[in-house]
Order: C-alpha cells, then structure tokens, then sequence
C-alpha cells in the first residue's frame, strides 16, 4: 500500500517523471509521489488500465485473484479469513487485504505499528498499540492519580530545591 501525500505535499507531476523515458517507469514514481491511478492516466494521457496493469505488475496493488474468495452466502460484515498469500513488491511492499484493513480499522495513510514475534510479523493499528499501552500503564497507576500532575509536582518540587542550593 502507497503512502499518498495531500496535494500541496507533493511534486508536480512534469518534476516527478523528469528523465525517465518509460511509461511504465513514470506510472510507478508517480503512484510512489502520492497520485491516484486517475490522476497518473490523465496526466499521462494514457488509459486507466494501463496505469492498473503496470502497478499490478510492479506489486502495488493486489489482483482479484489474490485476495480471499468468498462464498455466495458470505456478506459484508462477516470477519476477514484466517490466512491470504500475498506478493513481496518493490522496496518490500506488501499490499494488505481490503478485509484485513476494515477489520484492523486502518485506511490508505494510516499508522500501524510493526512488530516481530519470534519469526511472525504483526501488524496492529495505531490506535489499537495506543489503547494497549494505556491500559499496560492504567495497572500499574492508582484510580484517581493523573501522572500529568504527579510529573509537574516533581519538576517544582526538583526546581524549588535548586533554587534553595
């Protein structure tokens, strides 16, 4: 998955591809400078299928075929499957299921926090290592003591025994 940039954060287009002479290779580094496959089709004056075939090729996105198939029964909000195969890409890309993405509640631009477990790798959202830590610390602070304030007590406490010095 890309890391897109807002629009005032990026290159221009005619900058990003200056001196490359493929188009396969200006469709990849603008994908890479944070353009939508539309915006690449445009501004390249090819078709949209072009720009998708070469992102495919290259390990940008993920095909139809890679991803989990599902039974007719299977809705929406049914939980993503257990396991998928997925493709290392260019600079160790790896795309991550639309499913597994809802289900980890992280969207395109998203934090996630990497992890490794013996010889498995975790991906966990932001918020979720956020709300972990939170409670990790809670156990160990008593109900009703804010460790802002307990911070801002020493550091007056530290300040006023230098000034005593």
């Amino acid at each position: 998955m890309a890391t897109h940039t807002y629009d005032y954060d990026r290159q221009p287009a005619e900058q990003v591809v200056v001196g490359l002479t493929t188009k396969s290779d200006k469709i990849r580094a603008l994908f890479r400078a944070g353009y939508s496959r539309s915006e690449i089709a445009r501004s390249l004056g090819i078709r949209y299928q072009h720009v998708r075939n070469v992102l495919v090729q290259s390990g940008y996105m993920e095909t139809q075929l890679s991803r989990p198939m599902r039974n007719e029964a299977a809705t929406a909000g049914d939980s993503p499957p257990e396991q998928v195969r997925a493709t290392i890409g260019p600079g160790g890309r790896v795309v991550i299921p639309a499913a597994f993405r809802a289900s980890l509640g992280i969207k395109e631009g998203d934090a996630v926090i990497m992890r490794l477990e013996g010889e498995d790798l975790h991906i966990v959202s932001d918020a979720t290592e956020t709300r972990r830590i939170r409670e990790m610390i809670a156990r160990y602070v008593p109900e009703g003591v804010s460790l802002v304030d307990e911070l801002i007590k020493e550091r007056r406490r530290e300040a006023a025994a230098e000034e005593s010095m």
